[in-house]
């Protein structure tokens, strides 16, 4: 069996292949990333009855994939840049051999992988990590779930000036949604769950926008989002509006939250 292992900043994904097929994946959480690394693998062998005579290889990705150089209990273990990672697994969840990557993490990466190889165009620091501190700050929410949760009452009209709120004429092909002004509209009695939905559509506008303004000039239409925000229910809402203005499609595979992890194990 092969591990990927995928060290972020705050959380470390691990998945099992046996040999192109995926056996299993999880996450942990943990105060640093060594602990992390080896607490997912400890927790990995219990789930899935793995020994350490089953593991041919280790292949690490991400930030913290540098604190394990020295290895991992003496089984074979290979760094995988992260790009490269990103690129092979965005590929491998959503089904197909040329795309975007968009890796929606504690911030965002670009990644473009077809037949040619995979490069990384570029990024932004607006993510997770951005998101999470916004909503302690102004909700005191602090948990990713909790986030989640609070949004689910929030009221954008109290947040975003949106297209219908300036112009009772349709613009191009604009829906009367669409936001002209993140955080423009804001009302005196916005309440937290508003500024959480707020600062949620905020980074996934820009997020998507990235995506679509690196589809320019290429004939690259598919892009497909991984990483911890991905898989949000919000994240569907916002790459369907999107969808709806430019010539694009936004893929957001099953397990997407694992795909940098799935990619280095890949890359045996």
């Amino acid at each position: 069996m092969v591990l990927g292992i995928d060290v972020g900043g705050s959380t470390t994904k691990i998945v099992g292949f046996k040999p192109d097929e995926c056996v299993g994946m999880l996450q942990v959480e943990a105060g640093d990333q060594i602990t992390s690394a080896f607490g997912a693998f400890g927790k990995f062998s219990a789930e899935y009855g793995l020994r350490m005579s089953d593991v041919e290889k280790i292949m690490v990705t991400g930030v913290g994939a540098p604190f394990l150089e020295k290895g991992m209990y003496d089984i074979p273990t290979t760094r995988v840049s992260e790009f490269i990672a990103i690129g092979r697994g965005g590929l491998k969840l959503a089904g197909l051999s040329r795309a975007l990557i968009i890796s929606v993490g504690t911030g965002t990466a670009i990644v473009k992988a077809d037949e040619s190889g995979i490069t990384h165009l570029g990024g932004s620091g607006v993510g997770g990590g951005m998101l999470l501190n916004l909503a302690e700050r102004f909700a005191g929410v602090h948990s990713f779930a909790g986030i989640m949760d609070i949004a689910k009452t929030g009221d954008l009209s109290a947040i975003d000036l949106r297209l219908s709120d300036i112009s009772r004429e349709k613009i191009g092909n604009l829906p009367p949604e669409t936001t002209v002004s993140n955080f423009g509209n804001l009302r005196d009695n916005a309440k937290p769950a508003d500024f959480v939905l707020g600062f949620i559509n905020m980074i996934f506008e820009s997020v998507g926008m990235m995506a679509i303004f690196a589809t320019l000039n290429t004939d690259i239409k598919d892009i497909v989002l991984i990483g911890a925000l991905s898989a949000t229910e919000h994240a569907a809402t916002v790459f369907a509006n999107l969808e709806k203005i430019h010539p694009v499609r936004f893929h957001i595979p099953q397990n997407a939250i694992f795909a940098t992890a799935v990619g280095a194990a890949l890359s045996v």
